[in-house]
């Protein structure tokens, strides 16, 4: 009998692998442990012609019973369920206990098939000659912008053009925590709406720690300086 191509699928695993009709059901429970890891005896296969059909792929004599009778289609699922308890199964996503290879420096930058030494070769990132100049160009406009827009610490401002966010200018310059070089705007915004409490990664930029999360830190081109006290929330309320 011809093949027939089924995706098996399991807690760890899922793949397109071709299925023999002629199998018994327990040639193939053989056949998945070592794609599943699930030993025959824990196999619990079902068939799914379809997403609504489920049809258990078991019989009292797995030996005897061949896997035509099920009538497989190609390109159905085949499911296998491990009925071992979850203590007892292998935890093939953990990484405990397996040793890390670490390529010593040294050797790794002497190999010529590497990153590195492609980064080398087209002369990009810090083997640019003409990196640093751009660096500071970019460093150069971000304060510019800074300038241009009027923005300081204990200004009000909203951020995106937004007026759902208002708040106060609390720190400008440099973030070592968020990638890119440049200066950085911090923002205490009126609400708990932000990204943090005015800290990240334990370097605290301005304020005492608390739960709300009013901080945020943007580009400058994102903040528009300006007469903009917090919004009053009942002041609609008053009108009606």
């Amino acid at each position: 009998m011809a093949d027939v191509p089924l995706y098996v699928v399991s807690d760890y695993t899922s793949s397109e692998r071709r299925i023999n009709p002629s199998w018994s059901i327990a040639q193939l429970k053989t056949k998945l442990e070592p794609i599943t890891g699930i030993p025959p005896s824990c196999q619990q296969i079902f068939y799914k012609p379809s997403a609504a059909e489920k049809v258990p792929v078991e019989a009292p004599n797995e030996e005897a019973v061949l896997l035509q009778q099920f009538h497989l289609t190609p390109y159905a699922e085949l499911l296998i369920v491990d009925t071992r308890p979850p203590s007892a199964r292998p935890n093939f996503s953990s990484t405990e206990g397996v040793e890390r290879f670490v390529l010593p420096d040294e050797e790794y930058e002497q190999r010529t098939d590497s990153v590195l030494a492609w980064k080398k070769a087209e002369k990009l990132g810090r083997f640019d000659p003409n990196a640093p100049s751009r660096e500071q160009a970019k460093i150069d406009a971000i304060a510019k912008e800074v300038e241009a827009r009027g923005i300081a610490v204990g200004k009000r401002c909203r951020v995106g053009g937004e007026d759902a966010r208002r708040g106060q200018v609390m720190y400008v310059g440099d973030v070592k925590e968020i990638p890119g070089v440049g200066a950085w705007v911090g923002i205490q915004l009126d609400e708990p709406v932000g990204k943090n409490d005015g800290s990240i990664n334990g370097t605290r930029y301005w304020g005492e720690p608390s739960e709300l999360r009013r901080g945020l830190f943007v580009r400058p081109e994102r903040v528009e300086v300006g007469d903009f006290p917090p919004l009053d929330d009942l002041e609609d309320l008053e009108e009606i």
